[in-house]
């Protein structure tokens, strides 16, 4: 009896040894599907399990419990993992933890709940967030204007804004576009739901969205948006009680003189921005470089900022990535101009040569958001009617994880503010 406890304890010894941990290495050469790791990652954390994300370490790997079913569901999904014993982990730990290293590991404690700003109807291909998310198998909730009108907010952790125009000049697609039969369409549901919800002019809907969404971030919400929902979004906010919006897209001229009405103070992120009048100009302001920017497809890359990991978590966990070069990639809202980001502003991607910001991020009130410029990481040109992207040819891409920093942002724990 006293020798077979003997075994018993041996092998519960053996097993608390050799293996403890599950990692799942982010660098270049340790992991073959960088995009269906932070699947993995929220699927344990679904499962009530906490992850530690080690900020530095590997690109930014993930620390798991060592459980059968998450292996399994690890080589299901073809996401590359290292079994470690105990003291194998807590030599890494200890590693992390020294004040000699640029490496810090965060508590993921619990799979956040997200929502995807969204029109009905569109196709998860639609929009790079929701695309990445259904490949990394990470789920999600649409909203639009009526869910959020109706305080449908205040049940999610993070909310995605689809490549939405907030102003209500439909997209600024009507030189181009005016005749097609999409775009007839779209701006007729646009008209039908603003009536449906009591306001005259989409234009009037689209404001009160823009402000539930900012009274959503500074109660404490996480916001991400991409390509024309940055600008637009706080463009509608600058522009609240003006009409900045022609004929054609409202039915009444615009007010004279808008330009002096517009009130920086309220927007997130941008300042000092001119807008841009024309109808048959497709572009909002001079927030967006699109237009201005002169670099060759083979050369357009942004660089990732380096940060503290142990003084700056926050912007750590948003640059993790197995590579500091990204490559650029176009969309209405490309980049952003330098010198029209406000100074409380982080930059945390940017093209320095060509003086224009990539990625970006701020808190509001008690919530935080981040702005991220072009429409689809692995679409450098990206057009209405474009076929879609297949993530299967891009389980590494740098871009689409800069995405889904943002979506485990969320998970982190919060640190005790002091009093």
């Amino acid at each position: 009896m006293k020798k077979n406890l003997t075994i018993v304890l041996f092998l519960l010894f053996s097993i608390n040894s050799f293996a403890s941990y599950i990692l799942i290495p982010m660098d270049a050469e340790g992991q073959k599907n960088h995009l269906k790791a932070y699947g993995i990652t929220f699927w344990t954390l679904e499962k009530q399990q906490k992850v530690k994300w080690l900020l530095n370490y590997r690109g930014g790997s993930f620390l798991l419990p060592d459980f059968e079913e998450i292996q399994r569901e690890c080589q299901i999904r073809g996401v590359s993992f290292e079994v470690l014993s105990d003291a194998k982990a807590e030599q890494i730990l200890e590693e992390i933890s020294s004040p000699s290293q640029n490496m810090e590991a965060v508590v993921l404690e619990k799979a956040p709940k997200i929502a995807v700003y969204t029109p009905y109807g569109k196709q998860p291909w639609d929009d790079a967030v929701t695309m990445v998310l259904t490949y990394a198998e990470i789920p999600y909730d649409t909203v639009y204007d009526e869910e959020v009108l109706n305080d449908g907010l205040l049940l999610y952790d993070w909310l995605h804004l689809h490549h939405e125009d907030f102003t209500g000049q439909y997209g600024k697609f009507y030189r181009s576009f005016r005749s097609a039969a999409w775009y007839i369409e779209e701006k007729k549901v646009a008209e039908d739901l603003a009536a449906k919800l009591g306001y005259d002019k989409v234009s009037e809907a689209k404001l009160d969205v823009a402000l539930k969404i900012r009274d959503y971030v500074v109660g404490g919400g996480f916001m991400f948006a991409m390509c024309s929902a940055t600008d637009s979004f706080d463009i509608a906010l600058s522009a609240e009680g003006v009409d900045i919006c022609e004929p054609m897209f409202d039915g009444d001229g615009s007010d004279a003189n808008y330009q002096s009405k517009i009130d920086y103070n309220k927007t997130f992120a941008f300042k000092d921005f001119i807008l841009e009048r024309s109808p048959n100009v497709y572009e909002f302001s001079s927030i967006d470089m699109t237009q201005k920017r002169r670099i060759p497809k083979t050369t357009d890359y942004f660089t990732l900022m380096d940060f503290s990991a142990k003084w700056d978590p926050v912007p750590t966990m948003l640059n993790q990535n197995h590579t500091a070069l990204v490559k650029g990639f176009m969309g209405q809202t490309t980049s952003f101009t330098r010198e029209e980001i406000k100074s409380n502003v982080l930059v945390l991607g940017e093209n320095k040569t060509n003086g224009e910001a990539r990625y970006i991020h701020g808190i509001k009130g008690k919530g935080f958001f981040t702005f991220y410029g072009g429409h689809d990481p692995e679409d450098y040109t990206h057009r209405v009617g474009d076929p879609k992207t297949e993530l299967d040819l891009h389980p590494t891409s740098p871009g689409y994880r800069l995405i889904l920093n943002n979506v485990l942002f969320p998970a982190a724990r919060k640190k005790k503010q002091k009093t």
